[in-house]
């Protein structure tokens, strides 16, 4: 009776819990638990402030972008017209120098301009040299009418003379042929057509600011040593192209397994496949409708060759030679499976 009198609560006593039951707070416990809610908040707090700034330098990079294609669009008309009418009624030389200060304007504006305008304004630099070539044909000295003696029969008894063979043309002009969208519609000045499994050659007087072509060659060597204005090949298989600074546009269309070494403002490829580019290009590279084309940095070089990058204006110390448009590929976070870039183990550095 006494030990239940004992355990009994005394009246008046505060009741307290067993000991088993109290948590002893460690020292320091109560600080970090007040720590840690406002380190939380303060790290929600700097996180949400970042992607408020994003979203201003965003909308700020936007507004200039927009800019600077208004901008774009409105010199790019202007100079546009004023090649027009110098190819209309003027100097060549001057439209020549206006439409290459045209392509600079377009080269140095890519950067920030819609995949769209990139491709009209080509379309109209393509029509213009076209035109320019054309002009420049019209302007050409026509050859004098002469007329021919008449060949005298062979007197009775004497031999026959026999026929001369027909002399080769160092660059016979190509046969006209449908163009590929953007080309030029000019008539070329000089290049190769139709030869199979030849050393093919032009120097410096022969290229010096002309159009060029290459056609329908197969298994060709083909060395252009010397600036000339522009260049297109077309349909060539299994051909090996060396080519010096071209000073505006090169167009490659229906090519397969060839090599281009090229240099030049602009390089647009289309219906081109198992083909390796070695570039110096000072604009983006375009290619469309194209499969497995890969590029590397422009490997040539040849006796003269500063003073041909001098003549055609080319800044060699820019090369955007792994900066490529693929036109038919418009995910951006993924990259096209159409081109790619060359292994430095296997990239071709001595071509003679």
């Amino acid at each position: 009776m006494e030990a239940a009198g004992e355990a009994a609560a005394v009246p008046g006593e505060e009741l307290r819990p067993p000991a088993a039951f109290v948590a002893p707070l460690q020292p320091g416990m109560a600080t970090a638990a007040a720590v840690v809610l406002p380190e939380r908040l303060q790290r929600r707090e700097a996180e949400r402030q970042q992607g408020v700034e994003r979203q201003r330098q965003k909308k700020e990079a936007q507004v200039v972008k927009e800019e600077q294609s208004e901008f774009f669009v409105a010199a790019f008309a202007r100079e546009r017209e004023a090649v027009e009418a110098l190819l209309a009624a003027g100097p060549v030389e001057e439209a020549a120098a206006r439409l290459q200060g045209l392509q600079k304007l377009l080269t140095e504006s890519v950067r920030f301009l819609a995949p769209y305008e990139v491709r009209q304004a080509q379309e109209t630099v393509a029509r213009l040299q076209g035109n320019l070539a054309a002009r420049r044909q019209q302007l050409q000295p026509k050859k004098k009418f002469a007329f021919r003696a008449l060949k005298k029969e062979a007197a009775p008894g004497g031999e026959p003379r026999p026929a001369e063979p027909p002399r080769p043309a160092a660059a016979a002009p190509p046969p006209a042929r449908g163009l590929a969208e953007g080309e030029a519609v000019g008539p070329p000045l000089c290049g190769f057509s139709g030869a199979e499994g030849e050393e093919l050659e032009l120097g410096p007087a022969e290229l010096l600011q002309r159009d060029v072509e290459l056609s329908e060659l197969r298994g060709c060597r083909v060395r252009l040593r010397g600036n000339a204005n522009t260049l297109r090949v077309r349909d060539c298989r299994g051909c090996t192209v060396l080519c010096g600074p071209v000073s505006t546009s090169v167009l490659v269309d229906g090519c397969s397994d060839c090599v281009l070494v090229l240099a030049c403002q602009q390089l647009r490829t289309h219906r081109t496949r198992d083909c390796r580019f070695y570039v110096q290009v000072t604009s983006r590279a375009v290619v469309e409708g194209c499969a497995k084309v890969s590029f590397a940095p422009y490997a040539w070089s040849y006796p003269g060759i500063e003073r041909d990058f001098e003549s055609s204006g080319l800044d060699r110390s820019r090369n955007n030679w792994n900066q490529v448009d693929d036109f038919d590929w418009l995910a951006i976070d993924k990259p096209s499976p159409n081109w790619s870039l060359i292994p430095e183990e296997e990239r071709i550095s001595c071509w003679d």
